[in-house]
């Protein structure tokens, strides 16, 4: 059997939530699909090499285009050189496609948050995604809220779809991570954007320093992205200003030494997917503060530590229980533990490894 795989997202430097999920299951389906022949897409204009020692069963195809990439450059080499499966970790699939087509939806954010996205965004995602879950053999839902949206917003059909969670990639260890010297800090890391409610991170810190007198700073970290303008806006206004502190993109490294050493995560994101900070956080020891709506509260596992992404008192509250309650934040920790032994990209590999090889 002849499998080709989208990884056209999965080799940049700068990976954010689709892309890492992609470079992930790519490198954890190595050795599991031995009996056939294995096909990587990536666009032939990428500086970025593939760093991942491959299979010798396994080629690389560069694809050209710069602008048309997968409706276009993809969707005529499969035309030109048939395969028998077709594998997207990204959402969508050319138009030109094989009979057993597989995509992965990572969530339908642009539908339950409209106001965060531009129109062209909104079209373009509602189009292609919507004719990719219609032309696909199958469906991985990395939550069972996103199969819940697509069986309810988009009438795909429940046997259409499976739920394969995401995994997350294992933290440095004690001995790698570096103390940061700068005092105590509340932590994000994603894109700074509207959906992400950036804003409310920023509004629920300020009431942590007025109300309960919090000595800490704010760290965002991340790229800017869809309402950044308000983001900045909020910042530039803010009484604490000057103890809120952005960094842009960051290593894996800094990561997780922001993460390891922070008094709270905070993700009390509108609408997501899955939400792979969580799991993260959690698997480091680090308390997590996130949303009790959509798959977060899913993920999280712990609703004592799910909130009303809207009510910033809400979210205030709970980043001080967990700051100045040492019982509560122990339980927090543990839980949070223990929840993330549910998540594994090798587990999310051999899950889509099987439904792969389910199309022979």
């Amino acid at each position: 059997m002849k499998i080709g795989i989208d990884a056209s997202r999965a080799f940049l430097k700068q990976r954010t939530g689709i892309e890492e999920y992609a470079y992930q299951v790519i490198k954890h389906l190595r050795g599991k699909l031995d009996e056939h022949e294995v096909f990587l897409y990536v666009r032939k204009w990428s500086s970025r090499k593939i760093d991942l020692e491959l299979p010798d069963n396994w080629r690389v195809k560069k694809i050209p285009y710069v602008y048309g990439w997968t409706q276009v450059g993809l969707a005529f080499d499969m035309l030109l050189d048939p395969i028998d499966v077709f594998f997207s970790p990204a959402h969508t699939t050319a138009i030109i496609h094989p009979e057993k087509t597989i995509v992965t939806v990572h969530g339908l954010e642009y539908e339950h948050c409209p106001e965060s996205y531009s129109v062209y965004a909104k079209l373009f995602h509602r189009f292609f995604i919507k004719k990719s879950c219609a032309w696909a053999t199958k469906i991985i839902a990395v939550s069972r809220n996103t199969k819940k949206d697509l069986v309810d917003i988009y009438n795909i059909p429940k046997k259409k779809i499976t739920v394969v969670y995401n995994g997350y990639e294992k933290g440095s260890s004690e001995a790698e991570t570096k103390k940061i010297n700068e005092g105590p800090y509340l932590f994000y890391v994603g894109r700074l954007e509207q959906r992400k409610n950036i804003i409310g991170i920023i509004k629920a810190f300020e009431i942590l320093k007025k109300q309960y007198k919090y000595q800490g700073s704010l760290f965002l970290a991340g790229n800017p992205g869809y309402g950044y303008g308000a983001i900045q806006s909020t910042i530039a206004k803010s009484k604490f200003k000057k103890d809120i502190r952005q960094f842009g993109f960051i290593s894996e490294t800094e990561k997780w030494n922001y993460l390891k050493y922070a008094d709270v995560f905070l993700f009390p994101s509108f609408c997501e997917g899955f939400g792979i900070p969580i799991i993260e956080a959690q698997s480091i020891g680090t308390p997590v503060v996130t949303s009790k709506i959509g798959s977060l509260n899913e993920i999280a596992g712990n609703d004592e530590i799910c909130v009303d992404p809207y009510n910033q008192n809400d979210i205030a509250q709970k980043a001080h229980w967990l700051v100045d309650n040492p019982d509560f934040r122990n339980s927090a920790i543990m839980k949070g533990k223990e929840n993330v032994k549910r998540f594994s990209w090798e587990e999310c590999a051999c899950s889509v490894a099987g439904i792969i090889k389910s199309c022979q």
